[in-house]
């Protein structure tokens, strides 16, 4: 008999949660299929088979908290897993149903009513007598309700965006900016970029390069309050918030001053695909200095970002859309999107942030300005 136990967890991760069993008792496993999911405050790992066999028992339900190395179910490994014509019942103790007690009228309690008399109703001659009222209707039946425990993800998601509002002096400036030109440097350099890099070329990896070059400038906007001190950050990983299935996650572009827009944008598209399967680690998503969240691919024309703690700012992009602008004395149509820079007042002046996010606004609406460094 082969124990399926709870894997090695990450470094300061005591306990998981069991999210999803993929096998049930009776069913056969192959060496490598996933037998169950664990759900950290951050990850989803999968647990697979070591071994063929069949699944005899669980030992831990969904929902439930476990601990590292804790035994999770049984597999019977000395069994034939592909063996079709071996019957579970040689593998499985089977559970006989049960079977809802027989309870015959005559032996069913009855509830005594007591019935009060009622008086029939004085009707006046004078007045008529009142229309009868008509029985309100009952509910519908799909008016229900579920009651579902927030997964430990989402838990840990909202413990920390509530602890940054409640431990920051948070605060948001916004201004916007002309897309114009990354729109058309995209157009121009789309084709010759997939194919020279294998990934298409994104909005994100422009703002990744002007985040990084306006730290340079506002050291402070990269740096973090711990304690008494300001601890200052002589790099920049940038953290890119992801949305997945499971939640919000933020992994990290570590050493983001040194990438090219090429491993940016393959970095992201790995992190995003990973974030869906549940397979990034915990060291992918620790750290980073700085954020940037892109409510835009979603139709966010405008929002308010939350500090991811205990970073001291956090960039927001917005939809792109067209809107009429003053160019010159003149009403013109331009792309353009809303930015949002939340940060700690703490530790940011009102100035500083304001500098740092037309900083970006100039890098971007100048983009041949930025990625020559001039």
């Amino acid at each position: 008999m082969k124990e399926v136990k709870v894997p090695v967890l990450p470094e300061s991760i005591n306990e998981a949660t069991v999210a999803a069993w993929h096998k049930k008792p009776g069913d056969s496993v192959e060496v490598d299929d996933v037998i169950v999911e664990i759900e950290t405050d951050k990850v989803v790992l999968e647990v697979p088979a070591e071994e063929s066999g069949i699944l005899t028992e669980i030992l831990a339900e969904e929902g439930e908290t476990v601990n590292e190395q804790q035994v999770l179910g049984l597999l019977d490994d000395s069994a034939d897993a592909s063996n079709d014509d071996t019957p579970q019942e040689e593998h499985v103790a089977q559970e006989e149903p049960v079977k809802a007690t027989q309870v015959s009228p005559e032996e069913a309690p009855k509830e005594e009513v007591k019935k009060e008399p009622v008086a029939a109703p004085e009707i006046s001659r004078e007045e008529p007598a009142a229309a009868p009222v008509s029985q309100p209707s009952q509910p519908s039946s799909n008016r229900m309700e579920e009651r579902v425990p927030m997964t430990r993800i989402r838990k840990t998601i909202a413990n920390r965006l509530h602890s940054a509002t409640q431990n920051t002096a948070m605060l948001t400036t916004f201004n916007e900016v002309d897309m114009s030109e990354i729109l058309a440097m995209r157009a121009s350099y789309k084709e010759a970029f997939e194919k020279k890099y294998s990934v298409k070329l994104g909005f994100m990896s422009f703002f990744v390069k002007a985040a990084v070059e306006s730290l340079k400038k506002f050291p402070t906007v990269n740096a973090y309050l711990d304690g008494d001190d300001i601890v200052y950050h002589a790099f920049c990983d940038v953290s890119v918030a992801v949305s997945s299935d499971r939640g919000l996650v933020v992994p990290v572009l570590r050493d983001a001053h040194k990438m090219g827009m090429h491993d940016i944008e393959k970095g992201i598209m790995d992190y995003a695909g990973r974030a869906q399967d549940g397979t990034l680690g915990i060291e992918e998503m620790s750290g980073g200095t700085f954020t940037i969240s892109n409510g835009g691919v979603f139709g966010s024309l405008l929002s308010t970002p939350i500090l991811n703690s205990p970073q001291s700012a956090i960039l927001g992009m917005h939809k792109t859309q067209e809107r009429p602008i003053a160019v010159n004395g003149e009403v013109v149509i331009k792309p353009m999107m809303y930015l949002a820079l939340s940060y700690d007042h703490r530790i940011i002046d009102g100035k500083e942030a304001v500098q740092f996010l037309i900083s970006i606004k100039e890098a971007l609406e100048d983009p041949a300005r930025l990625l020559l460094k001039v």
